[in-house]
């Protein structure tokens, strides 16, 4: 199928999936980019829908093998004109690929942990670009599950996908409230360490060996009461500036590094 216009009735239903509930009632999400696609196709997503556009592509021989893995995973593969693959994507430098693609929703239970877990939890957080370059500090680090406690932004919307590259398919990540993570962790004997400036304790002053879940909360406010009430043990990472916080992905990246660190399994 080629489409030209984007009045087509298969390119509207698109714009219900840049909206949580669209995502929400239709289970779907979308994936946008050849590096976010090829990603996610990697991680075990079988895309529903790809549409394509061959005048956007960097270079289609090369990429055709993002299309061939789409089709092979049962994908619906359609064409678009230049115009009608502007009106639908969603970023600035579009580059012709846009999926349909399953969301993600899950809790915690649905979460598998290897014995020694290293967990992030990020509390209130906002912005689609922190979550997503947390996304990627957690690929990158090996973390085994990111938790949104008490999210503002779900998983599925395509801002995080994007800022991400993808990474949310790799990560396993769930949602859930903060009342509800907390009681998960302690169910589960996971050490919670707590982020804040209010503290003493360094961060690398502090064993991040075994069970341990690293909470950040929001730049503004950063963690909850309950959080921190909550937590085995509240750590600060050193700054000699005068601001008294760092931008919320740093901050966790800082931290989960030390942890790999000391458990010396980075690479």
């Amino acid at each position: 199928m080629h489409i030209t216009s984007a009045a087509n009735p298969r390119l509207k239903a698109l714009a219900t999936l840049r909206r949580r509930r669209g995502r929400e009632q239709t289970g779907q999400t979308l994936v946008e980019g050849y590096d976010e696609l090829g990603l996610a196709l990697s991680a075990g997503v079988r895309p529903e829908t790809l549409f394509l556009c061959a005048e956007l592509m960097a270079d289609p021989a090369r990429q055709e093998d993002v299309v061939e893995a789409a089709a092979a995973a049962g994908a619906e593969v359609i064409t678009l004109s230049r115009a009608a693959f502007e009106k639908v994507a969603y970023r600035e430098g579009a580059d012709g690929f846009l999926a349909v693609v399953p969301a993600v929703f899950a809790s915690p239970e649905d979460l598998r942990l290897p014995d020694q877990p290293l967990l992030l939890i990020a509390e209130g957080v906002e912005k689609p670009g922190n979550l997503g370059a947390m996304l990627r500090t957690s690929d990158a680090a090996g973390v085994d599950a990111f938790v949104a406690a008490d999210p503002v932004t779900d998983w599925g919307n395509p801002n995080v996908v994007r800022a991400s590259k993808g990474t949310v398919f790799s990560v396993p990540v769930a949602a859930a409230p903060t009342t509800a993570t907390l009681q998960w962790l302690s169910a589960r004997g996971v050490r919670l360490v707590a982020t804040t400036p209010d503290t003493d304790t360094v961060h690398t002053d502090v064993d991040l060996t075994g069970p341990v879940a690293i909470a950040v909360g929001t730049e503004k406010t950063g963690l909850t009461d309950q959080v921190l009430d909550a937590a085995d043990v509240r750590v600060r990472i050193p700054m000699s500036g005068k601001v008294n916080s760092l931008n919320v992905g740093t901050s966790a990246a800082i931290v989960l590094y030390e942890a790999i660190r000391q458990r010396g399994t980075g690479r």
